[in-house]
């Protein structure tokens, strides 16, 4: 058993039926979460029987970081092997002297946007919670776990569940990661600083809301119609726009807090004015806002990213239905890391490999 298969809160009790004391427990996960250390013989406060069973059992395992490409705007992509052989992504995004996250949560992803690079490689599986976790543990130490991370500009306080995989598909060990993230006992991150972004799985999105982690959710839209959606997203053949907004109203939501819909430009595909209205009225009467990403290619794709004068009249449209339309710049694209790009090859760079 990994314990980092656990919720933190449930350490104590773990170790108990371990036939430890159970704020051994809480000990650990300070060396885990707080210093970033799985290696039960640099537990120096733990005794000797205590780190044995942990280091025998190899209850503390992480993926390995296998490398780290770092992009000419600072945002460095981890690529990290799980113990039977895939390697995943994750990446590291500066902002403004903080940093954000972005998590895998399956290696590949069988959703087949075709937008997306990581659809080319299929679903090869799941990740485990502690897999899931390993990535904010490699990254962290990167940054080398500093003692005060909030005033030496390194801290990762913001996390965004957008990497490989569609994270719905992997609800059961999304929720138990995510309950680690924010427990005072674990990494302690605020609930609001935590997105989990999705492709529309309406009845995995109801049990997210029913788990109540206070968490931000993100829909990935991108057609102004179903027909459209069901040619660049196949998981519209499963489940239509108006069951998705059904299920976003349903989500539960503190007061201002609003849905967050997700919009890849594709040049000449969903980018054009009328196409603009018609998502204005889709969702003018909805409580939202609306990320506009423009395309990012990668080899082989069939799409192109739109002028930014497209991208900026499209947002100008959805401005004058009264829905806040953002555009979210892209972030390192030279190292293939930015959204949509992620796969398991690895990436020649002109950046520090570490």
């Amino acid at each position: 058993m990994n314990l980092l298969d656990l919720p933190a809160s449930q350490w104590p009790d773990k170790f108990q039926e371990l036939g430890e004391a159970s704020y051994r427990g809480r000990q650990t996960a300070h060396w885990v979460f707080r210093k970033g250390i799985t290696d039960p013989r640099a537990m120096t406060n733990l005794p000797p029987s205590t780190r044995a069973l942990l280091e025998e059992e190899r209850r503390l395992g992480i993926p390995s970081l296998e490398s780290a490409h770092t992009s000419v705007d600072g945002t460095r992509k981890l690529a990290l092997r799980l113990a039977d052989g895939p390697v995943i992504e994750s990446v590291l995004i500066p902002r403004k002297g903080r940093m954000t996250l972005c998590l895998s949560t399956q290696a590949g992803c069988g959703i087949g946007c075709r937008f997306c690079r990581t659809a080319a490689m299929g679903l090869i599986r799941n990740l485990s919670p502690s897999e899931i976790l390993g990535q904010w543990i490699q990254a962290m130490r990167l940054l080398g776990f500093p003692t005060d991370r909030a005033k030496e500009g390194l801290s990762i306080d913001h996390v965004v569940f957008m990497g490989m995989g569609e994270p719905l598909a992997n609800l059961d060990a999304l929720i138990p990661a995510i309950r680690s993230l924010t427990h005072p006992d674990g990494i302690g991150l605020s609930p609001r600083r935590i997105t989990v972004s999705t492709s529309g799985l309406v009845p995995k999105m109801r049990l997210l809301g029913e788990a109540n982690l206070g968490i931000q959710l993100a829909v990935s839209l991108c057609a102004p119609d179903d027909l459209l959606r069901r040619e660049i997203m196949p998981v519209g053949r499963i489940y239509s726009i108006a069951e998705i907004l059904e299920a976003c109203r349903e989500f539960p939501l503190r007061n201002r807090e609003r849905v967050t819909f997700e919009y890849v430009l594709l040049k000449g595909k969903n980018d054009r004015p009328e196409q603009a209205r018609s998502l204005g009225r889709l969702l003018a009467p909805f409580r939202s806002k609306v990320n506009l990403i423009p395309f990012n290619p990668f080899p082989g794709s069939p799409f192109e990213r739109p002028e930014e004068e497209v991208v900026q009249v499209f947002a100008d449209i959805l401005s004058g239905f009264h829905i806040t339309a953002t555009v979210r710049k892209s972030m390192g694209p030279d190292v293939l890391a930015a959204c949509g790009q992620l796969a398991r090859e690895r990436v020649a760079s002109a950046g520090a490999e570490y």
